[in-house]
């Protein structure tokens, strides 16, 4: 249902994040859309709405679903989302006299969009990790290289005398402020989708608000309005991405600049050798985070357009979402492992000038 994020094999290595990248797999989808179609029967059964018993039966053939794969596609290119299809096979899984109270009530955007958000979910506690680990890692070369005495430049000329501990300090506090964002953010951000055809949860017959809350509840999600078409949640979150990835770019555009040897203020553990040149270290892992904060800054403006939805529901600003937000949150991970590492093998030396 989503582009592979990144998917030449080779580029992968360079640019790619497998732990992160595994989010946007067609089994994770398929896992999030069970685990969304259980925790709905279940809150139906609560509400009254349909037969507890029928409720276990459908929790029971999510837990044990093997779908048909080739079916799942050829359903995604006929209607265009791959629900419609995955709901056949389900219902034929649950089997007679159940499988009608399968995806009662719902619609395909419900299932698609809780099932993103349950994937989010834990992307986002990795990114947070990744941060506190990149930030700690900073610190760390600040405290063993601060004293070190570098010169200060702007507009690319030499400005004033200052130390490594003022250069890193611009680099870990936007860091720390993107954290605090993301912390902010996720609550509005991870949020249960439930709304019926046409966002109303009339389908549900008076319990549309017990059913999304009890649902909330057991996927570990906040509970609130229905938000088919108003995709600002997601915008907000593709800035973040974007913001968290130029504040990496510069840390590396900085590192790469201090790098070269006419300036010699940062010396890389490890670097990148060259098939003519093999007197050359090129700092590899600081070029990627400018690239990735570049692609970043490029899809953000690509991804906003999927704001725009028509009336009720957007089939082709949705699609374009499915197409672009991995790509970037893939990205966004990749760049934190690469500072990570280029804080661990980076040390500072005192300024030629």
């Amino acid at each position: 249902m989503v582009t592979q994020p990144l998917s030449h094999p080779l580029l992968q290595a360079l640019v790619g994040d497998e732990e992160v990248g595994a989010f946007f797999s067609d089994a994770a989808e398929l896992l999030a859309m069970l685990r969304t179609e259980a925790a709905l029967a279940e809150a139906e059964a609560k509400a009254g709405l349909i037969a507890a018993e029928t409720a276990k039966r459908i929790v029971e053939a999510c837990r044990a679903f093997q779908p048909d794969w080739a079916k799942l596609a050829e359903g995604l290119a006929r209607d265009g989302v791959v629900v419609p299809e995955f709901v056949r096979q389900l219902r034929a899984a649950v089997g007679e006299p159940h499988a009608k109270a399968v995806h009662f009530g719902a619609t395909s955007q419900d299932i698609t969009d809780t099932a993103l958000m349950l994937r989010l979910k834990e992307v986002a506690r990795i990114l947070e990790r990744r941060l506190d680990a990149l930030t700690a890692a900073l610190r760390n070369l600040k405290e063993r290289d601060g004293s070190v005495r570098l010169m200060a430049h702007t507009r690319m000329q030499q400005a004033l005398p200052f130390t490594a501990a003022d250069k890193v300090d611009t680099w870990i506090a936007p860091l720390d402020r993107q954290q605090e964002t993301l912390r902010e953010l996720a609550p509005r951000l991870l949020v249960v989708q439930l709304g019926g055809p046409i966002g109303t949860r009339g389908e549900l017959k008076g319990h549309g608000d017990a059913v999304a809350e009890v649902m909330a509840e057991s996927l570990g999600l906040a509970f609130g309005p229905v938000w088919h078409s108003q995709r600002e949640r997601i915008g907000e979150f593709a800035s973040w991405l974007s913001l968290l990835s130029g504040t990496l770019g510069k840390i590396g555009q900085d590192v790469a600049l201090m790098a070269q040897n006419e300036v010699g203020e940062v010396r890389l553990a490890s670097g990148g050798g060259s098939s003519a040149m093999p007197h050359k270290t090129n700092p590899v892992q600081a070029e990627i985070l400018v690239t990735l904060a570049r692609f970043n800054a490029g899809l953000v403006g690509t991804l906003h357009q999927a704001l725009v939805h028509e009336n009720e529901r957007s089939g082709a600003a949705w699609t374009l979402e499915w197409m672009i937000l991995p790509q970037m949150v893939v990205a966004t991970a990749a760049g934190l492992s690469k500072a990570q590492a280029l804080a661990g093998s980076m040390s500072f030396a005192p300024s030629k000038t």
